[in-house]
């Protein structure tokens, strides 16, 4: 064994501790692209960094340098611009909300640092595997902390004949800490119920929970759906 494989083995060990390490807490979290796809993406472009960066190991010592012209850099452009349809693919909308942008997030960055270890830049591979680390699991607290708004669309279902006015209706919303944009209506006269369908935005954590409480105790109410929309 020569020291090209030694350091060969060290850069795509590298790769592979560090995207397994995102990966885990990726897959702590119920991710669906968790703790093998993201050691996996991490160690392919390792792999395909080493062919260029040890390219006269398997070009071989008779092949004159100057005929042979290869860009490392166009290999990473491929394989950032591969990773993005790995990425698409664990981003899903469900209703209003759109979730797997942090899990495409991670996986393009764990490429990125699969690019470094490959070439052998351990210094700032090092770093960025540590600062993703920190990203996905502590900011993910101060995240919480942060005073942020809540959206959502409420659909609000009542029978024809006991249909509130508007103005009652927004009353009850917003004694629960919400304001209200786009409302809409829809009536149905075969199924005989009468639809309020509207935005709604609140400052408080546990606003929705109460306005749910708040909604069960209508008699007049055949039926109510809360889509909260988020990452």
């Amino acid at each position: 064994m020569n020291q090209h494989h030694i350091e060969i083995a060290t850069h795509i060990g590298a790769a592979w501790a560090a995207g397994s390490l995102i990966g885990l807490e990726r897959s702590f979290h119920g991710r669906p692209a968790g703790f093998r796809t993201h050691a996996l993406v991490c160690l392919a472009s390792a792999l395909l960094m080493v062919v260029t960066a040890y390219q006269w190991d398997w070009l071989g010592s008779g092949v004159p340098m100057e005929t042979v012209r290869t860009d490392p850099t166009r290999i990473a452009q491929g394989i950032m611009t591969g990773i993005g349809f790995l990425g698409a693919g664990v981003i899903f909308k469900d209703g209003l909300t759109v979730r797997g942008l942090t899990t495409a997030a991670s996986i393009w960055i764990t490429a990125a640092i699969g690019i470094l270890f490959g070439v052998g830049f351990f210094y700032p591979a090092t770093l960025a595997t540590l600062a993703t680390l920190g990203t996905l699991a502590i900011f993910r607290r101060i995240e919480a902390w942060i005073p942020s708004h809540t959206f959502g669309q409420l659909v609000l279902r009542f029978n024809e004949g006991q249909i509130p006015p508007e103005g009652d209706v927004r009353s009850v919303i917003t004694k629960q800490g919400f304001s209200i944009a786009n409302m809409s209506y829809r009536l149905d006269r075969e199924a005989g119920f009468f639809e309020y369908r509207m935005m709604v935005r609140t400052a408080s954590k546990h606003a929705i929970e109460q306005l749910a409480g708040e909604l069960r105790k209508r008699v007049d109410l055949i039926e109510f759906r809360i889509s909260p929309s988020g990452d």
